[in-house]
């Protein structure tokens, strides 16, 4: 992995939220959640909804310009576009997201299935039709997320704890790869700060000749077609630029 100084071993990405409806009418994502990794929007423009799913039951948090959300892993959450709606995204944990620590809330039998899921979720190969394969998937998710509602409405979380010993056994095979991005990326950061703390508590400061500013560098092209909306994404490895 390339090394990188930006704040906690994070990564950011500017989000634009699926304008389309699902069939239950609301304009948005694909609902999911992550195992591992939190999540932050900073809402800078438009408006909507964040919904969510977890033990304590269904919520909506109103999104507006300022707004600044975060949810721990376990939280399924669906991003609800009521206009115009665009967030800058923080995730934690640079390069776990992307190893896939995210499974939709697609219908039990094929979250139990590796095979369905897979293909419920490529979005394939074939550029014109990944617009359609984005909106099919979610959806997919979107009949799974309402099936886990309205089970937690009616007082069974059953279905929730399924859904999180599916999504776990979804993922095992690669999640033996995780605890390396961990410890090289956030681990790493945060003991480069505590061997800074302890350099300047000894009275040594040797390490400000070495500041320097970095420019992440957006993806080019079209945004890709992420879970929520459409992604145009950041390297935030160190590139030098004197100043």
């Amino acid at each position: 992995m390339t090394a990188s100084s930006f704040p906690g071993g994070t990564t950011l990405s500017h989000l634009d939220v699926y304008t389309d409806a699902a069939p239950d009418g609301i304009c948005g994502g694909s609902p999911h959640l992550h195992l591992v990794s939190t999540e932050a929007y900073v809402v800078v423009s438009g408006s909507g909804t964040l919904q969510t799913i977890s033990a304590d039951g269904f919520g909506e948090t109103p999104l507006e310009p300022g707004s600044v959300v975060w949810f721990t892993p376990g939280t399924i959450h669906r991003a609800v576009n009521r206009g115009d709606l665009r967030v800058v995204v923080l995730m934690s944990n640079a390069g776990l997201p992307e190893a896939g620590d995210a499974v939709m809330t697609f219908p039990a039998e094929v979250v139990g299935d590796p095979d369905a899921y897979a293909a419920a979720a490529s979005l394939g190969d074939d550029a014109p039709d990944r617009a359609n394969r984005a909106a099919r998937r979610r959806d997919l998710a979107v009949r799974g997320f309402e099936a886990l509602r309205d089970a937690l409405a009616d007082g069974d979380h059953g279905a929730l704890h399924a859904f999180h010993a599916a999504a776990g056994a979804l993922v095992r095979g690669r999640a033996e790869a995780w605890g390396d991005l961990v410890r090289q990326g956030p681990l790493a950061r945060a003991e480069r700060s505590l061997a800074l703390a302890d350099a300047v508590a000894s009275g040594s400061v040797a390490h400000l000749a070495d500041g320097r500013v970095h420019e992440a560098v957006p993806s080019v092209g079209d945004r890709g077609f992420g879970m929520c909306g459409r992604l145009r994404t950041y390297d935030v490895n160190d590139e030098e630029t004197r100043r």
